[in-house]
């Protein structure tokens, strides 16, 4: 692949990192405080075949409209800009363009969202649990609760309608960590996942960027996952 890079943090250098270390190529990088006007980022973008975004939520926007004019699909790695969801959805259907998006790239945490979903179903069916959510990451994360966080509330939504309970933690240097609980009078019983790096968050998001080459349309990563986990029939 040959990869336009937005956004050149911790994650962006990351995903230079481990795209090259993979045989594919950066054809650009743009960074968080370069003074370009949209159209010098999108003829930057129309150089690569598919851009990676790890950059700010500030400008999320931004990058996805300079990807859309620059006709690059795009995967977008930021989180905290759930108010934009809906408006972005129809801008990028309305261009047919193409972007995955989501509120965690691990793979790990998105097969992690699969035993959530099967466990609260059975939990609701037998009654009597309670269900809460905790996390925790670094104290540079901005928002909180978490979109990971976010996302499982949904999940665990779908079958205990009640409000569900998020406890949020920012210190040090915690890469991610995400806890699932259901509480009864008899037990506790809780799912956990613990990023022990942020190399998971890349690595989904390059097996995102292959997926979403050729393609149109708006997805979320666990769609995206779902048909690259499910096996071809001849």
């Amino acid at each position: 692949m040959n990869i336009g890079l937005i956004g050149y943090g911790a994650m962006g250098r990351m995903v230079e990192s481990m795209a090259l270390q993979q045989g594919h190529t950066i054809a650009i990088i743009l960074k968080s405080n370069d003074n370009l006007t949209l159209q010098q980022r999108v003829a930057l973008l129309s150089q690569a075949e598919v851009a990676i975004d790890f950059s700010i939520n500030a400008a999320v926007r931004q990058n996805v409209d300079a990807c859309l004019e620059a006709g690059v699909p795009l995967v977008e790695g930021v989180t905290g800009w759930p108010e934009q969801l809906t408006d972005v959805r129809q801008t990028v259907q309305i261009n047919r363009g193409a972007m995955v998006f989501g509120a965690n790239f691990s793979i790990g945490v998105n097969l992690f969202y699969r035993f959530i979903e099967h466990s609260s179903k059975l939990l609701a069916a037998v009654g009597g649990y309670e269900p809460f959510i905790e996390e925790s990451h670094h104290s540079r994360k901005k928002d909180s609760p978490s979109g990971t966080a976010l996302k499982i509330n949904d999940i665990v939504a779908k079958f205990f309608p009640q409000d569900i309970s998020i406890a949020a933690t920012r210190a040090g240097h915690i890469p991610g960590a995400h806890r699932v609980g259901f509480d009864s009078l008899a037990d506790t019983i809780t799912l956990t996942h613990t990023a022990r790096s942020r190399e998971g968050f890349v690595a989904g998001a390059l097996l995102a960027a292959s997926w979403i080459i050729g393609r149109k349309g708006f997805y979320e990563f666990s769609e995206a996952l779902d048909e690259i986990l499910t096996p071809k029939q001849d």
